[in-house]
């Protein structure tokens, strides 16, 4: 058996990457024996690309779909029957990574965090999370394989996902810091958020081998604790601007804050006794310089 499995690695090869798998965008083929003998056939198919790498060194760039010819140094059963009288491998070494070349369309991104800026109306900090969607394809083989793969046999499009959302923190951070968007505001300017992120992520993506061919910016969610600040200073706005229609000072509506709570909390009598004696309370406060008024005036007519 172990004769037979000599004899079969010795014979010339045929490389190709038969099953493409949609979450892969990188993909080093694994082959019986790292060196590859002359004349073996390595087939690219149509989607596909393949970085040839021979003695650790990238060799050859192929993007063309069809049938390619191996010329290395190793010859099929010289080359292994030398090795063997010298115990040792060849220093020939030749490596395959097969990588897509059609565009991966709408991968969905997310901030991991959310991200802090001062809002101008209400001059609070709020936090907010991004997310949306790209597409992206591999514009520099050669490069990305220095970059970003290295001794890493796949890149998936999980591992693209990540790589987006981590660059995207800094521009994002920076373009809410320099706009300052109102909180009503946000929704109205996503295009514009998609434009600035898609320049600034794209060069950065660029230098790395990858091309953002889109970039868009769905939607953004402030958190609870914002939405629960935000909640409480619109309450507060409506309730004075209520107060002012009545000619009611801070301290008449929290009177009436108060009788709310009390009508909320409390059941039965004393509930409604409370509620009785703020609501004649408060409004001695309201007529009070309305009867001064009155008396003073019937003093002046006597």
């Amino acid at each position: 058996m172990e004769l037979k499995n000599f004899f079969k690695r010795q014979l010339r090869t045929v490389i190709e990457w038969k099953e493409q798998d949609a979450s892969l965008l990188f993909h080093r083929m694994e082959t019986t024996t790292d060196e590859i003998k002359n004349a073996s056939k390595l087939i690219v198919a149509p989607g596909q690309g393949c970085l040839v790498v021979y003695d650790g060194k990238v060799m050859a760039t192929l993007t063309e779909p069809g049938i390619y010819e191996m010329a290395t140094a190793n010859h099929p059963f010289i080359t292994t029957l030398l090795n063997l009288a010298q115990q040792m491998e060849s220093e020939h070494k030749m490596r395959f990574y097969f990588f897509r070349t059609a565009e991966l369309v709408n991968v969905l991104w997310g901030t991991a965090s959310p991200v802090k800026y001062i809002e101008p109306d209400y001059q609070l900090p709020v936090a907010l999370g991004v997310c949306g969607n790209f597409s992206v394809r591999i514009a520099d083989a050669a490069c990305m394989f220095t970059t970003l793969l290295g001794t890493v046999g796949d890149y998936r499009v999980a591992d693209v996902q990540e790589l987006v959302s981590s660059r995207i923190v800094a521009p994002l951070t920076a373009f809410l810091a320099s706009k300052a968007y109102p909180y009503r505001e946000v929704d109205r300017h996503l295009m514009e958020l998609s434009a600035d992120l898609k320049e600034k992520t794209g060069d950065e993506l660029l230098r790395l081998g990858l091309t953002l061919t889109d970039f868009r910016v769905d939607s953004v969610t402030f958190d609870e604790d914002t939405m629960e600040r935000i909640g409480k200073i619109a309450d507060m706005t409506a309730e004075q601007r209520a107060a002012a229609e009545v000619d009611l000072d801070y301290t008449g509506v929290q009177k009436l804050a108060a009788m709310r709570d009390a009508a909320r909390n409390e059941g039965g009598l004393a509930g409604a006794g409370l509620q009785v004696g703020a609501g004649v309370q408060l409004a001695k406060d309201i007529f009070a310089p309305q009867a001064g008024g009155s008396g003073a005036k019937a003093a002046e007519t006597g």
